[in-house]
C-alpha cells in the first residue's frame, strides 16, 4: 500500500500530464510496429503495460520528439514504476533523465519532481519494496541529475536502516577502490559522485549498520574516510571476517 505523499504524487502527475501525445510521432520502424508507435499519437488511451517499459527505455534517437513521448507515458509509467510493474528498473537508462524536464512548464517539472521524492520516500518505508532499493536510488537520481536530496531524505529507522545495510553491501564494493557503483547514471567525471557517496556513508552510515549486525560493513564505511592507499593498508583487510 503506497503512502498519502505518494498518491498525492501520482494524481498531480495524472492531472498535469492528461491528454498529452507526440502528435508527428513515427517511431522507429526497427523496434515498434506501427500499431505500436500510433498509442504515442493518440491521447487519452492506455498503452500496453509492456510497451511503456520498451518506450520509457529506448533511446531518444529512436523517436521524432522523445521529450513529447515522454509526457504522453508520464501517468502509466509513473504508476507502473510505485507498483513495480515498469520493466527496465536497475536495467537501463530511464527516459526521464534524457529530457530536460526541469526546463518544462514549472507545473510539469514540480510534478516530475514531487513523484520522485515521493517514490523515494515510499521506498524507503517499504519492508519489501517491488524494486531493490539501489536500483531506486540510481534511478532517482539519474532522473534528478543529483543524489543529494535522496540522501538528505533518507532518515534512520530500523526499515530504512535495512536498507541501508543492502545498499551498503552493493556499493562497497566499488567505493572501497573509489569507483562509482552506479551503471546507469552517466557523468563525464564520476569523482564528484564517489567522493559525496563516500562521504556521506562514513558520516551517517557507521552506528546505523552496527544496529543492523552488520559490523564488517560499518568499518568498511569508515575506512573511506581514508586516502585509498591508507584505507587499503589498514589492518581490517587481514582479518579474517574480512575476507568471509
Amino acid at each position: 500500500m503506497s503512502s498519502p505523499s505518494l498518491d498525492a504524487a501520482l494524481a498531480d502527475i495524472d492531472t498535469v500530464f492528461n491528454g498529452f501525445a507526440s502528435p508527428s510521432e513515427t517511431g522507429c520502424e526497427r523496434c515498434f510496429l506501427p500499431e505500436e508507435t500510433a498509442y504515442l499519437r493518440t491521447p487519452y488511451t492506455r498503452v500496453p503495460a509492456g510497451l511503456v517499459g520498451r518506450f520509457v527505455f529506448k533511446v531518444p534517437g529512436h523517436f521524432e520528439d522523445h521529450a513529447a513521448v515522454m509526457r504522453r507515458l508520464l501517468p502509466q509509467a509513473a504508476h507502473a514504476m510505485a507498483e513495480g510493474t515498469l520493466d527496465g528498473v536497475g536495467w537501463g537508462h530511464h527516459g526521464w533523465s534524457r529530457v530536460d524536464w526541469r526546463a518544462w512548464p514549472a507545473e510539469q517539472a514540480a510534478a516530475v519532481e514531487a513523484f520522485v521524492y515521493a517514490w523515494w520516500q515510499d521506498v524507503l518505508t517499504a519492508s519489501e519494496p517491488p524494486y531493490p532499493v539501489a536500483d531506486v536510488f540510481e534511478t532517482c537520481a539519474m532522473i534528478l541529475g543529483t543524489m543529494t536530496p535522496l540522501l538528505d531524505r533518507w532518515g534512520s529507522g530500523p526499515v530504512a536502516d535495512a536498507h541501508l545495510a543492502s545498499c551498503a553491501a552493493t556499493w562497497l564494493y566499488d567505493l572501497d577502490s573509489d569507483a562509482a557503483p552506479l551503471r546507469w547514471w552517466d557523468h563525464d567525471d564520476e569523482a564528484p559522485v564517489v567522493a559525496e557517496l563516500q562521504s556521506w556513508l562514513t558520516a551517517h552510515a557507521p552506528a546505523r549498520l552496527r544496529a543492523q549486525g552488520e559490523p564488517d560493513l560499518a568499518i568498511r564505511a569508515e575506512l573511506l574516510a581514508l586516502p585509498y592507499d591508507e584505507r587499503w593498508a589498514h589492518p581490517y583487510w587481514t582479518r579474517p571476517s574480512a575476507t568471509n
